[in-house]
């Protein structure tokens, strides 16, 4: 399947680009049809119910694994007594997932009644519902979606959460037009996440012809399971400490137009990391299979550092462009009311590039069932992070709970597992950060004589910060392409740079 993954990888930038594109223009449309008041609310309830993901335990990650070993294997049997035991799992998540929805659900006022009128509390009311249909949808019907990835089947998927990308904003935009607002958005959110996994169902069922086998519980291997989800389940829950909880604990301490601003940074944080884990979300079978047939250390390590590098090579430039254009661009994009969510950017962006860059290695833990350290440390961290939030939201708001959230990051995915990847998982890190470092040089020279050049340039519209970042990218993209490439990442991008005019230039003979 390499056409698949290329192809896959391919699909999940272009997806990006337009996901990152169609947010950029959708957002600011939505925060002023709405209020900062009402979006603060929206942000709050999705971070609320989306911290209750952490109850798939890693059993989505286990399905794609096993499934890539068995198929590896040739136990066909096996795995579709395996497919059946996760469609029981997982129905039995949603179960879960509801209950406790459920009640959240009633003691709404309770837990939010500080800081909230009692018309927020009624629309906050209404949205969990619907949102909580949804998640336990989605859990049932997840089993589908994991069996697609793991057969690398990557084209249908990506062009399905293409369809939705484009066509979800463009339909509330039509209702927000309106007069509809935050309640409408998640009931169309809802239709749109259903007809994706029934679609998810369909191919499945036809196109890859998968089976299930109930009754026939294999709890040895159940255990097996379970032991290696745990630790994805810790991680999760890591996750979750990090990007989730922080908006509920500046809703209890701070209001919605707080929680707003944090959510605005949240927003540009996860268009950030998607820029990374795009290339590692289509590499878990492939490594799986590289760990299945005993391919050496070696083999692995080059991967990690091929990867980061590339990975390197398309943060290094986010990172910088955001960094010399980030408040402007804010400040345009949502308002200055909103100026503040640059800094808090910041405060994730940079502790987050090691961790990104490197997030093949979480793909090779996986595979090799070594999660346990990774998962135990992160979640004693997140825990303390949160923990330091708490007092840090409540004195300085939004800046100190990111500022919480960044000392975490730094000490466990930085440090930590740097650490870790070197002395127990035999990867190269000395040599990584030898490539890496090399690479740094010329982004860090180029940001610096650009931020000297600021000093002369005013930004007050869109035109002149188009020009601005257009230019930064004259400078930047030459220098990087002969000052921090190598031959095998000239060749990739001058490659598919190729195949594009190819394209052009036949759609435009047509």
């Amino acid at each position: 399947m390499p056409n698949q993954i290329k192809a896959g990888a391919i699909l999940t930038y272009v997806t990006l680009f337009l996901n990152s594109a169609i947010g950029l223009l959708y957002t600011p449309f939505l925060t002023l049809k709405l209020g900062q008041a009402e979006y603060g609310l929206y942000s709050l309830v999705a971070s609320v119910v989306g911290s209750l993901t952490i109850l798939d335990f890693g059993f989505g990650n286990a399905l794609i694994r096993y499934t890539a070993n068995l198929r590896a294997k040739k136990q066909e049997q096996k795995l579709k007594e395996m497919f059946g035991m996760f469609f029981v799992i997982f129905c039995g998540i949603a179960l879960v997932a509801l209950i406790i929805g459920l009640i959240v659900y009633f003691n709404t006022e309770n837990l939010f009644s500080r800081n909230m009128t009692d018309e927020e509390l009624r629309k906050m009311k209404i949205m969990l519902l619907l949102m909580i249909f949804n998640l336990c949808f989605t859990f049932v019907m997840s089993v589908y979606r994991s069996i697609i990835i793991a057969y690398e089947r990557f084209v249908f998927q990506k062009v399905i959460n293409l369809i939705r990308i484009v066509l979800n904003p463009l339909v509330m935009v039509i209702f927000l037009c309106y007069g509809y607002r935050a309640i409408t958005m998640v009931v169309l959110q809802t239709i749109f996440n259903v007809l994706t996994l029934l679609a998810d169902y369909y191919y499945c069922k036809r196109k890859l012809d998968i089976k299930f086998v109930f009754g026939t519980f294999d709890f040895a291997f159940l255990k097996e399971v379970c032991l290696y989800s745990f630790w994805i389940f810790l991680n999760a829950i890591m996750d979750k400490i990090y990007w989730s909880l922080g908006q509920g604990v500046l809703g209890v301490y701070c209001g919605t137009k707080i929680v707003a601003i944090y959510g605005i940074a949240i927003q540009l944080q996860q268009m950030y990391m998607s820029f990374s884990t795009a290339i590692s979300g289509v590499l878990l079978p492939k490594v799986t299979s590289m760990v299945a047939v005993k391919e050496n250390d070696k083999a692995v390590s080059d991967l990690f550092i091929r990867t980061g590098r590339l990975q390197f090579i398309i943060m290094s430039f986010v990172l910088c462009g955001f960094t010399l254009f980030g408040r402007q661009f804010i400040e345009l994009w949502v308002g200055e009311s909103y100026s503040q969510a640059y800094t808090i950017c910041l405060l994730f962006f940079f502790p987050l590039l090691v961790p990104l860059i490197q997030n093949v290695g979480i793909t090779i833990l996986q595979a090799k069932n070594k999660m346990k350290f990774r998962c135990v440390s992160y979640v004693i961290i997140a825990f303390v992070s949160f923990l330091f939030s708490l007092p840090l939201s409540k004195h300085y708001g939004a800046i100190g709970c990111a500022a919480s959230t960044a000392g975490g990051l730094v000490l466990g995915q930085i440090i930590i597992m740097n650490i870790y990847y070197e002395k127990r998982i035999g990867l190269d890190i000395s040599g990584f950060w030898k490539e890496i470092i090399k690479m740094s040089i010329a982004p860090i020279l180029i940001s610096i004589l650009s931020y000297q050049l600021l000093d002369y340039v005013i930004i007050d519209s869109y035109f002149d910060l188009i020009v601005a970042i257009v230019l930064f990218t004259v400078l930047y993209l030459p220098i990087f392409w002969f000052a921090s490439m190598n031959r095998y990442e000239k060749d990739l991008f001058g490659g598919m740079l190729t195949k594009i005019l190819r394209i052009k230039k036949n759609v435009r003979n047509r």
